[in-house]
């Protein structure tokens, strides 16, 4: 199918491709679903969009629904789960190609699912790749700058994210603390449309959050008068607003209280996501996903916030994507971080030392460049880090997550930020 899109881009003038790629994308999205029988018509189906947040907001809804005793499907940019089968992604990519996605939907069902969960790219929406899925649920969690290489400009951005909710789903979940609510607030919703965030006006507000290393303790008031409480054991304020959006959808699913309270505190981590690599260890190392500007800004603010000695951050950006957010990732963490190591990503095809002084570019902008190494080799990054760095510190290794592999010269290299790390802090004690 790859091969297919290659040569059709070869062939047709640029002016002509979207309309033909939209047709082509439409047409194989119509064969997949009679092929496998509309699979996810006889479930329900949670979907989650946005441009940080995804992965563990479905997740944390997943938890919820097991601890119920519902038997759920999830299909996450980490990895996805069919009953108790959990089956780790390798690369970054989120949803699959159509008929590859349509099998999974399939063996969901056939699995006896009640709920299938879902991240909604943007890009997928585009491309059609959940045409015939019938949405019960549809949840916002935020949008900043990403995919502009693609969407081109936040505008483009946000009305392919608004595919989702144009299709009218049964209720709409928006985060109405987002700078892009009223954007998305303007779709209705077939049953209900409800809100979270602090704003007094959410539906379900967030009334108390205790952040702390261990995660937050969490209070929220949903409908003015039922109060839920709980601990979430991800660390950060943006994991609050993920489990605010997890329990709206659970309430509006007709959870218990209790249900909703027990399955988001029972989560303990989600792959790649402010993960802990030892516990037991004196230098706190962190591996998270964060590759996109506000992401990062979270990320590197909350553990600021949480630590005593010096914030160490290891980080790059991916080549053949968005130019323009390598600049600011680079003033961000000039800005908050104590230490940095700049280091390669996945550099896919692009040339790894000018993604580096992009990023560079944004850090002198910030007068961070008494307080950077560059080391181009991502193992040796991590490992100087966390050599470095003292008892109290925390070192953050940002960008690849759960990822199992990169991206280098335009071939997969096997990796693992996880493995490294632990190997560093093993040498270190």
């Amino acid at each position: 199918m790859q091969n297919v899109k290659k040569i059709i881009k070869k062939l047709l003038p640029s002016n002509a491709r979207y309309h033909v790629a939209n047709a082509y994308h439409l047409v194989v999205a119509v064969a997949a679903n009679i092929r496998y029988g509309f699979p996810t018509h006889a479930v329900q189906v949670i979907m989650v969009t946005g441009t940080n947040g995804k992965t563990t907001t479905a997740t944390m809804i997943a938890q919820m629904l097991r601890s119920a005793g519902h038997k759920v499907g999830i299909n996450t940019t980490a990895f996805y789960q069919i009953g108790d089968e959990v089956t780790p992604k390798a690369s970054s990519r989120t949803l699959e190609d159509i008929f590859e996605l349509q099998a999974m939907f399939a063996k969901m069902k056939q699995a006896g699912c009640e709920f299938i969960i879902l991240e909604a790219t943007s890009m997928g929406l585009v491309q059609h790749r959940l045409w015939g899925v019938p949405c019960d649920v549809a949840i916002m969690t935020n949008l900043t700058q990403d995919h502009l290489d693609y969407h081109k400009t936040m505008e483009r951005y946000a009305a392919a994210k608004g595919k989702l909710f144009a299709s009218k789903p049964k209720f709409i979940i928006l985060n109405r603390d987002d700078e892009w609510f009223d954007y998305f607030n303007k779709f209705e919703a077939e049953r209900r449309k409800v809100t979270y965030g602090t704003d007094p006006q959410s539906t379900c507000q967030i009334v108390g959050a205790d952040l702390g290393n261990d995660g937050s303790d969490v209070t929220l008031q949903i409908d003015g008068d039922h109060t839920l409480t709980f601990h979430v054991n991800l660390p950060g304020k943006f994991n609050v607003y993920n489990a605010a959006a997890a329990a709206t959808a659970g309430w509006f699913l007709q959870l218990e209280p209790e249900q909703i309270t027990k399955g988001l505190s029972s989560l303990k981590s989600v792959p790649g996501r402010m993960q802990r690599v030892d516990k037991d260890a004196r230098v706190n190392v962190i591996v998270d996903y964060a590759h996109t500007p506000d992401a990062l800004k979270n990320v590197l603010e909350t553990l600021h916030h949480l630590t005593k000695g010096k914030l160490w951050v290891v980080f790059g950006a991916t080549g053949d994507r968005d130019k323009a957010k390598r600049p600011l990732m680079g003033e961000i963490a000039a800005q908050l971080a104590d230490r940095i190591v700049l280091t390669d990503e996945e550099p896919y095809t692009e040339d790894p030392a000018k993604i580096r002084a992009a990023i560079m570019d944004g850090i002198i902008k910030a007068d961070g460049e008494k307080k950077t190494l560059q080391i181009a080799d991502r193992g040796d990054a991590i490992k100087e880090a966390i050599k470095q760095a003292r008892p109290r510190d925390t070192v953050v290794i940002t960008g690849m997550g759960h990822e199992s592999v990169r991206m280098v010269a335009g071939k997969k290299v096997p990796w693992s930020d996880l493995a490294v790390a632990k190997k560093a802090l093993q040498a270190k004690k």
